[in-house]
């Protein structure tokens, strides 16, 4: 079969429709780039009449008063823990998946549905009854009453069910006659045949746990609880006229989601294709 060629006009559509993405990805970017290029400016750069796009004067000053003055390492290591917690109940939910798909047990299907009716809930609807069952077990204002309530959620639960469903019974049933536990065969077969999923996941996973600002904000009273969210929009309320402070505090939460999401998105559209196909 002899391919077509492209004809002018197809090209000049083309051509139009890459100037006009091109032209949307810069006014994109360039906020950003002005926000961490700001970063490292004096003040007095920043609030200039005539504003400047590359600093004239770099400066650590911003990035320096944020863990000195506003205790953006302590935000900093509660976000971490976060993080790690949320990683824990990413393989938790990744258990209930494996569970729901490839376990018969009686009302499977029953409880299953329950798990997706929870999804049509909205998140502000529980975080009452939630906190209330929080503070009958002293604990709110703690860390793990921050970290327990997000360790399983049911969208994680459906989409490793949906996934794991797909891993043919045979393979199982030859690990089990070989002697293997059902752990080990979690551990061994499943996961290791779940990479892109797993990796979908825990990118959605530090996200979530990265950016935590809501509920941190609810259950928690004191500031040494705060996560770097919570310490952002104190920053703004603090020292909402110093905007370099602002641009360092907004750079520091930013550019790790960005380098996770370049690092890590061929694996989302891996998992994404995977998804699609089966």
């Amino acid at each position: 079969m002899i391919p077509r060629k492209i004809s002018n006009g197809g090209q000049l559509q083309q051509w139009i429709a890459g100037l006009v993405l091109l032209i949307g990805g810069a006014i994109t970017i360039i906020p950003f780039i002005w926000m961490i290029l700001s970063a490292f400016k004096p003040e007095s750069e920043v609030m200039q009449l005539i504003p400047t796009l590359f600093p004239k004067e770099i400066t650590l000053d911003n990035f320096s008063k944020l863990f000195v003055s506003m205790n953006f390492g302590i935000y900093l290591k509660n976000t971490l823990i976060v993080v790690f917690f949320s990683f824990i109940g990413l393989f938790l939910n990744a258990m209930a998946g494996y569970a729901f798909a490839k376990f018969i047990f009686k009302g499977r299907d029953i409880l299953f549905y329950f798990v997706l009716a929870t999804m049509m809930i909205p998140a502000q609807v529980t975080m009452i009854p939630v906190y209330l069952i929080l503070n009958q077990l002293n604990l709110t204002n703690t860390m793990p009453g921050i970290v327990l309530p997000g360790l399983v959620g049911a969208f994680g639960i459906f989409l490793f069910r949906q996934f794991m469903a797909t891993i043919p019974d045979e393979l199982l049933e030859a690990a089990r006659i070989d002697g293997a536990g059902e752990f080990w065969i979690f551990a061994r077969i499943v996961l290791p045949l779940s990479r892109s999923i797993l990796a979908v996941q825990g990118i959605l996973t530090f996200i979530a746990g990265w950016n935590s600002f809501l509920w941190p904000l609810i259950v928690a009273n004191d500031e040494t609880l705060y996560t770097l969210s919570v310490g952002l929009q104190l920053l703004k309320g603090q020292y909402g006229g110093s905007y370099a402070l602002q641009m360092a505090g907004s750079t520091f939460m930013v550019v790790p989601i960005v380098i996770i999401f370049i690092l890590f998105q061929k694996h989302i559209i891996e998992g994404i294709t995977i998804s699609g196909m089966k």
